[in-house]
């Protein structure tokens, strides 16, 4: 049998080199764009923002299926550079589809365009997306998402909430090495403790190639572990795993968004190319509650492939045998 061909779109991220990883595991042949160089000769770094040339598209004639997976993912960034690497980039995709006539385009969203500033329960695929997003990233997501409605071919749109695992460089890495350099407080709310769900990075690849050998998969899916967990007992086991002591000293989500606002305020004036220690995204996250009804999900992928126990399992492991973050260097 001729092996099937895609292209994944931010290969040379966490999310998209797991994609790869996993596609080519399963036997098909994989295209990869990123905008990093990698020594792998099915990939084309590239900047999404400009559309591709003769040649670069000559190599992919033969793609069937495209995830759409690049994205900046940072909690930091100016507007204009949200839109170029999010927005941009996926109409770019779209025209890219459309001249490949592409068999189905799949975007890899994320569960911020429905977030508000108070606890949100049983979000499911018929909540109303967010009128005023949290930051420029939910935005640009948002916006993307609309780009991807307007592809005459078929689709499906993926909305994953807080992706971690093996190989993660966005979620863990800036928790990790802060609580290891005694920067990170517990933030602490009045009230009922805050509950949030994850999704293992397994389980998003597994979602992944079910949406691209499934023609009748279409639409838009919320995607998570299904178990949702009081997020600082979590974080708190995670860090005794990996050796890292406990953060002694707490603060209020009251507070902590306050000098947020006077750090993201300064670094824009003053260091608008470095991130701030603190952002009013990360403080987002510990301030409220944010959880899913994926019956969607469930009825569509079936349940989900790894649980979260096994998944932080994982992750720990790979942890302390790479020393992926510095932690023990």
């Amino acid at each position: 049998m001729t092996k099937r061909s895609i292209l994944v779109t931010g290969a040379s991220g966490f999310i998209g080199r797991r994609t790869v990883d996993a596609f080519r595991a399963s036997g098909w042949n994989v295209w990869g764009i990123g905008r990093r160089k990698l020594a792998d000769t099915r990939y084309l770094a590239w900047d999404l923002s400009q559309p591709l040339d003769d040649s670069a598209q000559s190599k992919l004639r033969d793609v069937e299926v495209i995830i759409h997976a690049a994205a900046r993912s940072s909690p930091w960034g100016n507007a204009k550079q949200f839109y170029l690497d999010n927005v941009l980039a996926t109409h770019q995709v779209i025209r890219l589809a459309e001249q490949l006539q592409i068999g189905k385009l799949i975007f890899v969203s994320s569960s911020s365009v429905y977030y508000r500033s108070h606890d949100q329960f049983q979000i499911n695929e018929s909540t109303p997306l967010a009128e005023s997003p949290v930051n420029y990233y939910a935005r640009s997501k948002q916006q993307a998402e609309s780009a991807i409605r307007s592809f005459p071919g078929p689709w499906c749109i993926l909305r994953p909430r807080a992706v971690y695992g093996c190989g993660d460089t966005v979620l863990f890495p800036r928790l990790l090495t802060a609580a290891k350099a005694g920067r990170l407080p517990l933030l602490v709310r009045p009230g009922a403790p805050v509950t949030g769900d994850l999704l293992s990075v397994n389980n998003l690849t597994n979602c992944l190639l079910q949406a691209a050998q499934r023609p009748d998969l279409l639409g838009e899916f919320n995607l998570t572990d299904n178990q949702p967990i009081e997020l600082i007992p979590f974080l708190l086991d995670v860090f005794k795993r990996l050796n890292i002591e406990t953060p002694k000293y707490r603060v209020s989500t009251a507070m902590a968004f306050r000098v947020a606002w006077l750090l993201e305020t300064y670094y824009r004036v003053f260091l608008p190319s470095r991130e701030p220690p603190i952002t009013r995204f990360g403080v987002h996250v510990f301030a409220y509650s944010k959880t899913f009804d994926v019956s969607k999900m469930l009825a569509t992928f079936g349940r989900p492939v790894q649980t979260v126990e096994q998944a932080v399992d994982q992750f720990v492991h790979w942890v302390r045998q790479t020393d992926a973050y510095g932690l023990y260097s």
